[in-house]
């Protein structure tokens, strides 16, 4: 089993914490559109004999396509791949965009995931991070959207300064109420060449607080378990049965194809990134050249990328699947090097019932899981 990801780089505006690539220029969207498509068909033979259970828009903001396009793009993957007749289909989209109308024409289609990007429910937050979207328009869209759509998730973000205890609550009671059954949420990080590092940087907005983002992440572990969901990975909350199985499919090394500007790819041995710039990509394709460039993983580049994403989910690093897929030396290095956050209560080894021993983070280690991750990295 395999997935197709789709990058769509247009926003209307640019959020000040967004180091996507994206353009705020409509102009080139056709192009863009029949670019896709056609990569798609130069690429056909790249996931052969694998079936693709998920696709997914990102962006960008995908919501910014008609529905007509992104049917035709739906209809060129059915057309070049072999799809399972129910398939995951996911479509990020901001509040916005998702009108009576339009919300009523993606119940209509293929389309049976949506990824609200609501951020926060407060004028405050989203001024500030220059969101295109309003509070009312948040909630207004996603009391249509739970009568349309069963299987929503919400991105939220915590950690922004001046974001109370409070508020942040209040932003996941609404989420609560609302009975959706999905939640991604991430801490506001400052990236470099972003409006948010530059505001920071000439005294126009506080920095990021690494303490009150720590407190609202045991908020969000502390209510989101309250009400039932499950923390399968690191920023992913979800109820049973809602799991992102595109994004689950990144985690657990499975094949995945990238279309668009700036999308990746990965075939368990190499990785791949398409460029990051509009006209450069739809002219490489036109002349049925693909603007991408290509990395060879070492079998060190596996084993740290396993560790990577298995700490940052419930299924943690098999140390079986260590040995059996890297070798005994990477096992004993893994073993080592893990023993110290053992001690610190940070890591945990857990005898499974099949026999096999997991290395996970305990409950007090989660928020530092990268960190523990790039300590057993193989250097």
């Amino acid at each position: 089993m395999a997935g197709i990801y789709i990058h769509i780089p247009f926003c209307k505006q640019a959020c000040h914490y967004c180091d996507f690539h994206f353009s705020t220029s409509l102009k080139k969207k056709d192009e863009l559109v029949q670019a896709l498509m056609e990569e798609l068909v130069l690429r056909k033979d790249e996931l052969k004999n694998q079936a693709i259970e998920t696709i997914y828009f990102g962006g960008g903001t995908p919501s910014l396509l008609s529905l007509e396009e992104l049917e035709h793009i739906l209809n060129t993957i059915n057309k070049h791949f072999e799809v399972i007749d129910t398939p995951e289909i996911t479509l990020e989209a901001n509040p916005d965009d998702l009108t009576p109308v339009k919300i009523e024409q993606l119940a209509s289609s293929p389309i049976n995931r949506l990824s609200i990007g609501v951020q926060s429910f407060f004028e405050e937050d989203l001024r500030t991070m220059n969101r295109a979207h309003n509070s009312s328009e948040a909630k207004q869209c996603l009391e249509l959207a739970v009568k349309h759509f069963d299987n929503i998730t919400v991105d939220l973000i915590y950690g922004i300064p001046h974001m109370s205890i409070d508020k942040w609550k209040a932003n996941l009671q609404t989420v609560f109420d609302l009975g959706i059954p999905h939640i991604s949420s991430y801490a506001l990080t400052v990236e470099p060449k972003t409006a948010l590092a530059s505001f920071i940087k000439q005294g126009k907005y506080p920095p990021v607080d690494e303490n009150l983002s720590k407190e609202h992440f045991d908020i969000l572990i502390e209510e989101t378990v309250r009400q039932g969901y499950v923390q399968y990975e690191i920023s992913n909350f979800g109820k049973q049965g809602y799991f992102s199985k595109h994004n689950t499919s990144y985690w657990q090394g499975k094949h995945y194809l990238g279309i668009g500007p700036s999308a990746h790819s990965f075939n368990g041995q190499q990785r791949s990134w398409n460029i990051p710039n509009n006209t450069k990509y739809i002219q490489g394709i036109q002349k049925k050249e693909l603007p991408s460039q290509i990395e060879d993983l070492t079998i060190q580049d596996q084993y740290n990328e396993y560790v990577m994403t298995g700490l940052r989910t419930i299924w943690g690093v098999s140390i079986n699947q260590v040995e059996e897929g890297f070798g005994l030396e990477f096992k004993n290095y893994l073993l080592k090097h893990a023993e110290k956050f053992i001690k610190q209560e940070v890591l945990a080894l857990i005898e499974t019932d099949s026999g096999d021993t997991i290395l996970k983070t305990t409950e007090k280690g989660k928020f530092l899981a990268d960190g523990l991750a790039s300590e057993l990295f193989w250097i």
